[in-house]
């Protein structure tokens, strides 16, 4: 392996770590926003001991209130006196009826509460452009209309200057079974009147495609000018059995159900490399970020759970699915500049789980805890040929990895070895950097199914790495099997 200098402007940028709380089974109700009477530590009724474990691996910004739930959501609903808001049917994820407790400023109050930046779907889908424009209105202008008045008298005289905002979710599916056509006049059409204020200019951010769907970008990039969109999401799900109608579980899997699933993981790399081929020909200057602000492993729910809340265990497989995915974007990070894990808590791959009192961290969570370091650092570029992990007839990469200075100019490598049998040993140059010594801290387990849970919470967990060395100006490591390692070099 060879850690190469790199162009000192390209940064792998700290919203690529970003998160995603829909309003979607037990992620908000239950998750964030918890009864009053549950016996935990809350500020209104934001659960704390969520919003501590979530600044200790610096969230960049927070995406709400969907997904799916985003084109059915009208943000009058969920302002004002709680006791005056309008009831909701959930008629997106299992009919569940909702009080609108939760809305706009208390998600501002949680993204304040995180240091972190709002990223607000707004509904193109069964909104009107009018619903749209006024809420950003409400939100950023500092003046004497209506609407900032109105903010005022909701408790916040000052505008929120959120910068984030999509428009419409998944348009060619949930949210609105659109042409990239139709939906390419439509971005344009609600982009129009969605106003920067003063001191709030907004990143708008079109709804891109589906997987492995070029045509959408295609269409997209060749419609909409540069200059009236930041960015262009893309969602993608690694699916172990690559089948929606039967994923597979979460748990209790065999070495074929962990191989599918990893090797699925790896086709990310393909799908924003081929994304990114066609975003070059209409943006050179890649002016335009690329945005998979939906992402991660999609099993079938927990037996027994309602299957529209989308309630997942979360077990090592899924940290080496984050990890590797992580390497990915920050090895394409001259075009994704934004990404955001599915979802935050207790739906999907979850970073964090609760049960009443009860809270624990994923394997998941831990990934994001050693990866922080590569925020907003400098891309250092990677050369190495990876072995061969194989089962059966097929075979995939082994290792993968990604690398970057931060600013006091110390490297991280992050390494990741889907393996579960062999170990695999590097001998890696760097380029360009003096350094004298290396640390590292692991991810692993005895199996790749293992996970945490209630009773005990600390299956899998970080521990302190030994197994890298300094040897004349080469570092030599040897990365355990079904790990993640992140190495430090100063």
């Amino acid at each position: 392996m060879n850690v190469q200098a790199g162009d000192p402007k390209l940064q792998i940028s700290k919203h690529i770590y970003g998160q995603f709380a829909e309003h979607l089974g037990r992620c908000v109700y239950g998750g964030f926003w918890v009864d009053e009477n549950l016996n935990v530590p809350k500020k209104d009724r934001l659960r704390l001991d969520v919003i501590e474990a979530l600044n200790k691996i610096k969230v960049p910004n927070l995406r709400w209130p969907g997904g799916c739930f985003a084109d059915t959501y009208h943000w009058r609903d969920g302002i004002g006196p709680r006791t005056q808001r309008p009831k909701m049917l959930n008629g997106t994820w299992g009919d569940v009826v909702e009080d609108n407790s939760f809305g706009t400023h208390e998600f501002l109050e949680l993204c304040d509460m995180l240091h972190t930046e709002p990223y607000i779907a707004g509904n193109l889908g069964s909104g009107t452009v009018e619903e749209m424009s006024n809420w950003v209105e409400y939100l950023n202008l500092n003046g004497d209309t209506p609407l900032a008045k109105m903010r005022a008298q909701n408790g916040h005289p000052e505008p929120y200057k959120v910068s984030f905002w999509g428009t419409g979710n998944e348009s060619w599916g949930c949210g609105g079974n659109m042409t990239p056509e139709f939906y390419a006049d439509q971005y344009k059409r609600y982009a129009t009147f969605a106003k920067s204020y003063p001191g709030a200019p907004l990143r708008k951010i079109a709804s891109g495609a589906n997987g492995d769907d070029r045509n959408w970008t295609e269409v997209c990039m060749k419609k909409i000018p540069v200059d009236q969109m930041w960015g262009i999401s893309l969602h993608y799900y690694t699916l172990p059995t690559g089948n929606w109608s039967k994923k597979g579980p979460a748990t209790g899997f065999d070495e074929q159900a962990y191989f599918n699933t990893v090797k699925n993981s790896l086709k990310m790399d393909e799908i924003v490399a081929a994304h990114s081929a066609i975003m070059d020909k209409y943006d050179p200057q890649k002016k335009v970020a690329l945005v998979v602000d939906e992402w991660g492993v999609w099993t079938d729910v927990e037996p027994g759970t309602n299957p529209a809340f989308l309630y997942q265990q979360n077990t090592l497989r899924d940290a080496l699915v984050a990890g590797t995915t992580l390497n990915i974007f920050n090895n394409h990070c001259d075009r994704v500049k934004m990404a955001e894990l599915a979802q935050t808590i207790n739906v999907l791959q979850a970073l964090i789980l609760t049960d009443k009192e009860k809270m624990l961290l994923t394997p998941t969570y831990h990934v994001f805890d050693l990866y922080q370091v590569h925020q907003d650092a400098q891309y250092l570029p990677l050369q190495f040929t990876s072995p061969d992990y194989a089962l059966g007839k097929e075979k995939i990469p082994a290792l993968n990895a990604s690398a970057s200075k931060d600013k006091d100019g110390v490297v991280h490598i992050s390494l990741v070895n889907l393996d579960p049998k062999k170990s695999v040993k590097i001998e890696s140059g760097i380029d360009g950097v003096a350094w004298k010594n290396v640390t590292g801290q692991i991810l692993t387990s005895a199996k790749f199914s293992d996970y945490n849970t209630f009773d005990k919470p600390n299956n899998v967990k970080l521990a302190q790495f030994k197994g890298a060395k300094k040897r004349g100006n080469k570092l030599e490591v040897e990365v355990p099997a079904q790990s993640v390692v992140v190495l430090a070099l100063k």
